[in-house]
């Protein structure tokens, strides 16, 4: 019945990592020992503090319609927090808080792009970055990137991408797939390049701010001078403080994007989880060493999973620097057969791994790399040890 459908939907990608999670579920039903390695979501609980935050907002009767952009002390706290870990500085009414960061995200795109404006994307990246783009009018233009540069995008390409159509850049550090984290210097060098094209803004995704294993403090690109009026900062609670069901997302924007967000918001879902809302406060209010113990244990794993995968013939595998994602380059596997199944790009290689190895991961075909895969390693050291074994023998 696709002809009753619309061409928006009919042209809508399926969230590639959404969707090897489900398969993963689908396949763990039929009794199948899957290890899903597909999703990033910590298998940590949310911290206690957070959680006595909700009970009392409960108790304390939150339960009416929020303001469509977010309760004003939470925006006051989510000012405090971008002041404090950012070297950002916005108003309460620069802020819009919205369910989920990928929320924050197509808010943006609806109130910023029109038809044929274009998006330079870093690739790789997030999954729904560029089907939120299309999604809006507006046309992808990816900038390709390899693992022996840490999969980070130079000044130079930068140049090279932008055209009298160039509309925003959006990316995120700590990078959802590759763990890449953009120093400032690097960051810096990336400006001067947007400093000669003042008509182009600049998403920056930062939700695994915190998850960061550099000895550099982290920067955002709205600190550096001139990028301030030019910069809509992302983040959330999901990641850092193992909230990914509370669905709470922010942006801190020049406040006639804050405006429209809210405008489009106020027509499509309103306010965000009132009861999330409140416990957000104590979330972005605590000082990071509060969540410091996720981030020490995220980086132990990392160790371990960066040693496990450097001895699997064929897999070409750097050191992230954030985030809790490998994204080894797995193309040497191209074009070869094993057990029967020929491989011919990541998403045979990743069906390979499911069927073979009962291991999940992504393709990287779904975050514009098409030699890549994806393994999260938000889960316990023990699995992880075990997926990987499984993958090594499958491949042997």
């Amino acid at each position: 019945m696709n002809h009753v459908l619309s061409d928006r939907i009919n042209n809508l990608a399926v969230s590639q990592t959404l969707a090897m999670a489900a398969l993963a579920r689908e396949l763990k039903a039929q009794g199948k020992d899957i290890i899903s390695l597909s999703l990033g979501e910590p298998d940590f609980n949310t911290p206690d503090f957070i959680k006595e935050a909700a009970k009392k907002a409960i108790d304390d009767n939150w339960s009416a319609y929020p303001p469509v952009d977010g309760y004003v002390d939470l925006k006051e706290a989510i000012c405090h927090k971008f002041k404090r870990d950012n070297n950002l500085h916005y108003t309460p009414t620069q802020i819009v808080v919205s369910t989920g960061a990928k929320q924050s995200l197509y808010n943006v795109a609806q109130v910023m792009l029109n038809n044929g404006d274009e998006v330079i994307l870093p690739a790789p990246y997030w999954v729904s970055y560029f089907e939120i783009v299309k999604l809006s009018g507006g046309v992808p233009v990816e900038v390709p990137t390899a693992i022996d540069s840490n999969f980070k995008m130079t000044a130079e390409q930068l140049e090279a991408a932008i055209t009298p159509k160039t509309k925003m850049m959006w990316f995120s550090s700590p990078c959802n797939p590759s763990g890449s984290v953009y120093s400032k210097a690097e960051l810096e060098a990336l400006v001067e390049v947007l400093k000669k094209h003042p008509q182009i803004y600049v998403v920056s995704d930062e939700i695994y701010e915190h998850i960061n294993y550099t000895t550099d403090s982290y920067c955002s690109i709205g600190s550096i001078p001139g990028m301030e009026d030019r910069t809509i900062t992302v983040n959330g609670v999901a990641k850092a403080f193992a909230m990914t069901g509370w669905r709470i997302g922010y942006i801190g924007a020049p406040e006639f994007i804050a405006k429209a967000c809210t405008k489009i918001q106020g027509q499509v879902t309103s306010g965000a989880n009132s009861i999330a809302q409140r416990a957000t406060i104590a979330a972005v209010s605590a000082e990071p060493s509060a969540i410091q113990y996720m981030v020490d244990a995220f980086k132990n794993r990392k160790e371990i999973v960066y040693q496990l995968l450097s001895e699997i013939p064929g897999f070409k595998v750097n050191q992230p620097e954030g985030a809790f994602y490998f994204f080894p380059d797995v193309s040497e596997y191209f074009g070869k057969t094993i057990k029967g199944k020929e491989i011919q790009n990541a998403n045979d290689f990743a069906m390979f791994l499911l069927a073979e190895a009962n291991v999940a991961t992504v393709t990287g075909d779904a975050f514009g790399n098409p030699n890549c895969i994806r393994l999260s390693y938000a889960t316990s050291e023990e699995l992880l040890r075990e997926a990987i074994k499984r993958i090594k023998e499958a491949l042997a």
